[in-house]
């Protein structure tokens, strides 16, 4: 007899969302947030919804290529009990261990399935510590004029953190923005993100330009590759601000190489980087070594956002969090999800789930 829990179709579609302007990091910029749309439904009907996200600038990973990774464990995930939520996230690791934003679909949909059906809200599967949360607003790359208006404008929204995407291979201008930045928001803490644009000598002279201007970043977010340990390494000891390990921290392998070499202070979790499941094995190795939280994301949605506000209000303990691209989007096809309030997102009004579902 099939169980009520076991998943008896998966459904992708394309989720194609225009943005109000191009989302630029040092790796490139995107002007519509080509992501799909995963579905799974139930023996008993209830379905789950979750969200693929790959963003191409950050790691390669393209529509294209996460619907051939989910396509690929079609047969895996049709005839899976959800209640086996472990196992399940274990065998998409070893079949499409490099697709993390299919992987974070999967796992989102199941989840989300898994909860619905016992009526708990995810913030409180994941631990209930909170079922809120603060977010900083990025200002993505581009000229001077555009980072103080970007600045000025998210202060207006109620948002006092600021994400300053750096590291597109213009030092002076990328210390010329700061300086701009930090006039019109002397008091807002200033997280600089690289995206492993710049190299550590690179880094050094921004972060000592910074410092000779009396300007001294809350985190300087992965300015070098995500190759280049030695870099990091010199950085986490020179650097003058905490460094928060990106794309070198995209699997619970890497980060606990990060936690035995002392690489990094923080490390940025983003559940399309390796799934749901391998990112709370992350905060686990991050917990456990004393190593800072963040949570982020790609170019996302409200439903992958929403679940990741989830992921880090109800494990507590997450000092920063990026969770901004809904308000980059000029669409928003979903229903429900967190409310928010100026910088706070708020999740205690969910009953199940992770209370996001297309319209």
């Amino acid at each position: 007899m099939t169980a009520p829990t076991t998943i008896r179709a998966l459904g992708v579609e394309p989720l194609d969302i225009p943005l109000f302007a191009p989302f630029g990091i040092s790796g490139g910029a995107q002007a519509v947030a080509r992501s799909l749309l995963v579905t799974i439904e139930l023996a008993d009907g209830t379905r789950g919804y979750g969200e693929a996200a790959p963003f191409p600038a950050f790691n390669g990973e393209t529509q294209a290529s996460a619907r051939a990774a989910l396509e690929l464990v079609r047969s895996t995930v049709v005839g899976a009990d959800v209640r086996a939520w472990r196992p399940l996230a274990a065998a998409l690791r070893a079949r499409i261990g490099a697709a993390g934003s299919a992987r974070c679909a999967l796992e989102t949909a199941t989840l989300d399935a898994l909860t619905k059906r016992v009526q708990l809200p995810l913030y409180a599967f994941f631990g209930g510590a909170g079922s809120s949360l603060e977010t900083d607003m990025t200002i993505t790359t581009g000229s001077v004029e555009q980072a103080r208006s970007a600045a000025l404008a998210i202060l207006a929204r109620g948002i006092t953190a600021l994400k300053v995407k750096i590291g597109a291979g213009d030092l002076q201008l990328d210390l010329a923005r700061l300086v701009a930045i930090h006039a019109v928001a002397p008091g807002s803490p200033l997280i600089l993100d690289g995206n492993g644009g710049m190299s550590a000598a690179e880094a050094l002279e921004l972060m000592g330009a910074l410092g000779a201007r009396g300007i001294r970043p809350a985190l300087l977010e992965q300015p070098v590759p995500g190759d280049d340990w030695d870099g990091l390494h010199r950085l986490a000891r020179w650097g003058g601000a905490p460094v928060a390990a990106d794309e070198t921290a995209s699997s619970a392998t890497q980060v606990l190489r990060i936690a035995h070499e002392r690489a990094a202070q923080v490390v940025n979790i983003k559940l399309m980087k390796a799934g749901v499941v391998e990112a709370l094995d992350i905060a686990a190795i991050c917990r456990t070594a004393g190593i800072g939280l963040m949570i982020g994301g790609m170019v996302e949605s409200l439903l992958a956002m929403t679940m990741s506000a989830h992921f880090a209000a109800g494990q507590g303990g997450f000092s920063f969090v990026d969770l901004d691209t809904p308000m980059f989007m000029a669409e928003n096809p979903f229903e429900g999800g967190f409310r928010q309030d100026g910088a706070r997102l708020d999740l205690g009004h969910i009953v199940a789930g992770h209370g996001v579902r297309p319209r």
